[in-house]
């Protein structure tokens, strides 16, 4: 039986990496958890997870890239829960390092696609549910490549500096409202993406994505006062 009494929370890039661990870190602290990813596999291992922490989640196997089909989740979460408490946008894709002049139309629309779209769908679709909560929270998951581009980065760089402008806009919009938007940039961290990006780099000197996870999940809760605020993790 679904506990209402618990704050509900929607996780994109759940299946792995900084998004799957927010989800863990939500479920011990008590929070209801909706997952969304393409792997149904991985969106089940990490079921049994949640279930193993006493937690409860509800899993959404989803291409974010179906942006109608976040309208029709936004439409079930209301007819389920009636609102949302909070909204981690981790799903990310890095794209292809490569010049400019060289970036496909694929690769240019999917890094979009993901990193920026599919965000923008995300707050049309959820923003009446995070409307209806006390205090409704998102969170977007940046990168300082939005505030510093480098060569061979303009697919990945140039989505998430647009990410980052939007957010930044919609805060603004929200100071009539309990709602508060803010990015999240966690830096150099131990992911797959990260891997892909700096393939000769010792990825044990850097943070977990269980390291970072907390400071996303602080800034989902209700005493979280900022808004339109750009985070930069800060490893203790």
């Amino acid at each position: 039986m679904t506990d209402t009494s618990k704050r509900i929370a929607l996780v994109t890039g759940a299946s792995r990496g900084i998004g799957r661990a927010v989800a863990l870190e939500l479920a011990r602290q008590n929070w209801r958890v909706i997952v969304i990813a393409r792997a149904t596999k991985a969106l089940e291992a990490l079921d049994d997870e949640i279930k193993a922490l006493g937690g409860e989640a509800s899993l959404v196997p989803h291409d974010l890239r179906d942006y109608d089909g976040l309208d029709r989740l936004g439409g079930a979460l209301f007819e389920r829960f009636g609102q949302l408490d909070g909204l981690a946008a981790c799903a990310g894709v890095l794209g292809s390092l490569t010049p400019a002049h060289q970036v496909t139309p694929s690769i240019m629309e999917e890094t979009f696609g993901v990193n920026f779209i599919a965000n923008w769908r995300l707050i049309r679709a959820m923003h009446p549910l995070l409307r209806a909560s006390d205090a409704g929270r998102a969170v977007f998951v940046t990168s300082g490549a939005s505030k510093n581009p480098r060569a061979y980065w303009s697919p990945y760089a140039a989505s998430k500096a647009a990410l980052d402008a939007m957010v930044i806009s919609y805060a603004a919009e929200l100071n009539v409202t309990p709602i508060k938007a803010n990015l999240f940039n966690p830096g150099p961290t131990r992911t797959a993406m990260r891997a892909k990006a700096f393939p000769g780099e010792d990825p044990m000197t850097l943070p977990t994505p269980e390291e970072v996870a907390p400071s996303i999940v602080a800034m989902l809760a209700p005493s979280y006062t900022q808004n339109g605020a750009w985070v930069q993790f800060e490893r203790k």
